[in-house]
This record gives structure tokens, C-alpha cells and sequence, in this order.
């Protein structure tokens, strides 16, 4: 449906695209998502039986589980830090995103190989540290291959391809459970083979975005320090916005796992309940992406989180368990992952100078990460101790008085940043 252009013009955002919602993308972006496809069939291949493999088949407690979704979220801060100063250093975004895509390939092989929780968890830090690695690096070429007007666009394209991928990665874990005798390391196996075709798609397809003046390396100024980005008008709202946000988001892992409890859902049917969310974010990438760009891109950022809050509120109210209560849940989950995760970048895109914009992105996705990181932590410290009811009410109770005290602070500047 997304047709794609070959031209480096193109590619770098000079030509104008032709009017309506099925203009072309750059080759770039288009690219970019097919690699995020493939990547996110393998990752969530994994990431659709983690919950029950680490707590009911390796016995990790949900304090533990939560350190671990945690990790997912906020460990590789520092590399996603140093991904995004390399790439903007060297000007080898391609390089630098294709060392994280090929760690993570190599970590699926290594999961064949570990058998305890802490081993399983060493291997998924290092397959974090090459999402770390690669997600800036991606970002800043989707954002410089477009102009600032249409970043919701690129990001909501790129977005949608990524979450097809979101959505075949649990059927493909559903499908292998269902067939295979030793299922998670059937899993394990058919991710790593996926993640692999990945990395051949991203050296064969994907371009640099050329530069407007090139630069000999040598000719180059050095790249100011990363404290200064946080001057920049709208990025520090932006980072604080996150933060503050992300300290309150709970981990999909989590409600898949109060979902199940309330279903009473078999195990072999659990990797199903991603596909629902996966499913609704599909649809609505591109859509939101476009509000976005007209409406404000904070705006719907914050709307997103909104919509969090009523999935956290529905698993809480004595619903009986059916199907309004799953599509309550996961319908709303998946428009919240639509509404934040590619508006955010693309909200921070336009105030970052392109030499800067890899770091800038990076600043801002671990700020966020490591808020989910430490908000994690909280989630599974909580249920340890008081059970899965009052460590969901907190976080409600947490999300509802942030938005609030987000719009508050944001609604006295919104109009001078009307897309961030």
C-alpha cells in the first residue's frame, strides 16, 4: 500500500509528496519498517511466552519478573546514549543500527543455550543493549528523511509495518507451542532464524539518508556536549513529560498476566492476547500519526496515556470475564502504544538540528526508559508484597494525578509548540 521511492532526493525529503493518505513513503522509512517487521516477528516471538516461561515454567517470582521488565525498559539507557553520540559522530546511522539488530540476533541463539532465570535475564540485557543500540539511530533516519511537517506520517508508516511484525511474532509462538513438543525452544529456535533474515534485510535494502553539505570526518566540529540538548525549546518539557508519565506505565507483560488471571486462560492461548493489541495498533499507526501531525503531537501523546488509564481501570472494576473485558483491555492498550510510542519521536524530531538529531532522540528514549525502568520495579515490588489488585490501583491512582499535573504544567506553553 506504501509505495516506496528509490530516488535520493527522495530519501532526503527534498521532493514534496503528492496530497492524500496513500502518497509515498521514502524508500528509507518503507526500508526501515520491513526490517522492523521481520525484528519484531523474532522479538515477539519471545517476548509472547517470556511472562509464563520465566514465572510458571522457571519460577521467577513477579518482584523478579518485574526487575526484568524493568531491564527490558530502562537498563540500556546508557547504550541508547552512546548509539545515538555515535551515529551523530560518525555519520553511520546504517552501521550503527545494524550492530544492534545483529546483537540481538545472536542473543535469540543464546537463549537455546540457558536454562535458570538469572541466565535467561543476562541474555535478554544483552539483547536489550542492542535495541539500545539500534532504536536511535533507526529513529533519526525515518526523521531526517522527511520534512518536519510530515514526521507523524513517517513515524505512523514506519510504525504500522513494525507492529504487523508485533502481530505475527505471538501467532508465530502460538503456532509452534501448538505443534512442537519441546515448545519454547522451538520458539526460541524459529525466532533467532527470523531475527537473522532481519539483519540481511537491513544491509541489502536500507540507505544512509545523504547529507545536505557533506563534511570530510576530519573537517568536522566536535559535537557539543549532551547537556546542552536539554536547552533546546521543547525538548526538556518533552523529556519531563515522559519521565514523569513513564514512572506510571504499566508493562503490556503485566496486564497480559492479570488478564489471563481474570480469563482463566490456559497457557498454550496466552501468546493470543499480544495479538489483540498488536492487531488494534496495525490500524491505528498511520491514522494517529496523521492526528498528530494536525492536532499536536503532545496532545495525543497525553490522549494515548488516557487511554492506558481506562485499560488499568477496567481490569480493576468487577467486570465478568468475556469478551468486553478483553477488547476493554486490549483495544485500549494497543491505541495507547499508536498514540505514544512513534508521536514522541516524531513530537521531538523538528527541535533537534540534524547534526544532533540521533542524541537528541536517544536523550529523550532514555529519559522515558529509564522512568518505565524504575516504574517497573515499583510494579512488581508492590504485587510481591500486596498482591496484583494493589499494585494496579497504585499505578491507576499514579497515571491519573501525573496527566494531571502534566496538562496543568504544559497548558501554559502548549501554544508556542503546537506539534510537540
Amino acid at each position: 500500500m506504501y509505495l516506496s521511492t528509490s530516488r535520493a532526493s527522495d530519501i532526503a525529503g527534498d521532493t514534496p509528496a503528492p496530497k492524500g493518505p496513500l502518497r509515498a513513503v521514502p524508500g528509507t522509512v518503507f526500508a526501515l519498517g520491513l526490517v522492523s517487521l521481520v525484528t519484531d516477528v523474532s522479538a515477539e516471538m519471545v517476548t509472547a511466552v517470556l511472562p509464563l516461561y520465566l514465572m510458571a515454567g522457571l519460577g521467577m517470582s513477579p518482584l523478579a519478573f518485574g526487575a526484568l521488565d524493568g531491564l527490558h525498559q530502562g537498563a540500556t539507557a546508557v547504550l541508547r546514549l552512546a548509539g545515538g553520540r555515535i551515529a551523530d559522530r560518525t555519520r553511520r546511522h546504517k552501521l550503527v543500527a545494524g550492530t544492534g539488530y545483529a546483537l540481538s540476533a545472536a542473543c535469540k541463539a543464546a537463549l537455546l543455550a540457558v536454562a535458570t532465570p538469572w541466565s535467561v535475564a543476562a541474555v535478554l540485557a544483552a539483547d536489550r543493549t542492542g535495541k539500545g543500540l539500534r532504536t536511535a539511530p533507526r529513529d533519526a533516519l525515518i526523521s531526517l528523511s522527511v520534512p518536519p511537517g510530515e514526521q507523524g506520517r513517517a513515524f505512523g508508516v514506519h510504525r504500522a509495518l513494525d507492529t504487523a511484525g508485533a502481530l505475527l511474532g505471538p501467532l508465530a509462538a502460538f503456532g509452534v507451542l501448538w505443534v512442537a513438543v519441546d515448545g519454547y525452544e522451538a520458539v526460541f529456535t524459529v525466532s533467532c532464524c527470523v531475527a537473522v533474515l532481519g539483519v540481511v534485510l537491513l544491509a541489502l535494502f536500507v540507505r544512509e539518508a545523504p547529507a545536505r553539505i557533506p563534511v570530510p570526518a576530519r573537517a568536522r566540529p566536535p559535537l557539543p556536549p549532551v547537556r546542552t540538548l536539554l536547552r533546546l525549546p521543547g525538548l526538556r518539557g518533552l523529556c519531563l513529560t515522559a519521565v514523569v508519565l513513564g514512572l506510571f506505565t504499566v508493562g503490556d507483560a503485566f496486564l497480559y498476566l492479570l488478564l489471563q488471571r481474570r480469563l482463566d486462560l490456559s497457557a498454550a492461548y496466552f501468546p493470543l492476547l499480544p495479538v489483540g493489541t498488536a492487531a488494534v495498533f496495525l490500524l491505528a499507526a498511520l491514522p494517529v500519526g496523521r492526528l498528530a501531525d494536525r492536532l499536536g503531537r503532545r496532545r495525543v501523546f497525553l490522549g494515548g496515556h488516557v487511554l492506558l488509564l481506562g485499560a488499568c481501570l477496567l481490569l480493576l472494576a468487577p467486570l465478568p470475564a468475556g469478551a468486553l473485558l478483553v477488547v476493554g483491555v486490549l483495544a485500549p492498550l494497543g491505541l495507547f502504544y499508536a498514540a505514544t510510542d512513534g508521536v514522541l519521536m516524531a513530537a521531538a524530531g523538528p527541535l533537534l538540528p540534524a547534526e544532533l538529531r540521533t542524541t537528541g532522540l536517544a536523550v529523550l528514549q532514555t529519559a522515558q526508559a529509564l522512568a518505565r525502568f524504575a516504574g517497573s520495579l515499583l510494579f512488581g515490588a508492590v504485587w510481591t508484597l500486596w498482591g496484583p489488585g494493589p499494585a494496579l490501583a497504585l499505578a491507576a491512582a499514579g497515571l491519573l494525578l501525573s496527566l494531571a499535573a502534566v496538562a496543568v504544567v504544559g497548558s501554559g506553553h502548549a501554544g508556542n509548540t503546537a506539534n510537540s
